[in-house]
């Protein structure tokens, strides 16, 4: 990776670089010097900001005896092992002192971590981002890969459901209605059906019962997983969640 310097901050406290209207662009706040583009940075550099070797792979099989549906276990099960890296991290109500204070190093790392060419961390090493704008404050980046819940790692970790499932948003809810009813109808739990009445009720009137619908299918459905003898989880993460959203 072919990036600047950024071993030791050149900006710190309340000493950062200041926009500069004329020069559109930051500058240093004792000399008013432009600083330097990230591409003028990236001009004169020897050796590259990391280097990152990829050793052995090893191609994981037989999960379900060699079948097709191997690897697309293997992918759901990555999915929901890596969707929270803060957990992993020692981030929970269950981790150690030492787990939490690993955690804590970690982030505060990330907080002067330039994540991006774009990243407005690289004012603090003197040097002016991609896309450098006055609305920028010098060290703080909204980015993912600054927040604990993420620890470095941004945008996507797994891809969506769909790209390795070869599922739409609608097969899945297709799928989960499918088991629901299945569960329901187990249990001898008659399914809602839909109204075979032709007036129209007014919109607050059918918003109010689809809410009540709601809360009555989700009790039925507890009723039914214990009845079935499974414990209802404590957090359930849709694979479909974000999508939905």
């Amino acid at each position: 990776m072919w990036w600047p310097p950024h071993d030791q901050l050149a900006y710190a406290g309340d000493r950062v670089p200041v926009w500069d209207t004329r020069a559109k662009g930051f500058a240093d706040p004792d000399t008013r010097t432009p600083l330097p583009t990230f591409e003028q940075a990236c001009e004169d550099l020897d050796e590259p900001a990391h280097v990152v070797r990829f050793g052995e792979q090893v191609h994981v099989k037989g999960i379900l005896g060699g079948t097709e549906e191997a690897g697309r276990h293997v992918g759901y099960l990555t999915k929901y092992l890596t969707k929270s890296v803060g957990q992993a991290a020692g981030l929970t109500g269950t981790a150690t002192d030492a787990q939490r204070e690993h955690a804590r190093r970690l982030h505060a790392e990330l907080q002067v971590t330039p994540c991006s060419p774009r990243c407005p961390v690289w004012l603090l090493y003197g040097v002016q981002p991609q896309g450098a704008r006055h609305s920028m404050t010098p060290g703080h980046c909204k980015g993912k890969a600054h927040k604990p819940e993420h620890l470095g790692i941004a945008g996507r970790r797994v891809l969506v459901s769909r790209k390795w499932s070869g599922k739409t948003l609608d097969d899945h809810r297709a799928e989960r209605t499918a088991f629901v009813r299945q569960l329901l109808d187990h249990a001898g739990i008659r399914p809602p059906t839909a109204s075979s009445e032709t007036d129209i009720p007014p919109r607050p009137a059918l918003l109010l019962h689809a809410v009540a619908e709601r809360q009555r299918w989700k009790a039925e459905y507890t009723a039914a997983q214990h009845a079935a003898g499974e414990s209802p989880p404590d957090d359930i993460c849709s694979a479909t969640t974000e999508e939905a959203a």
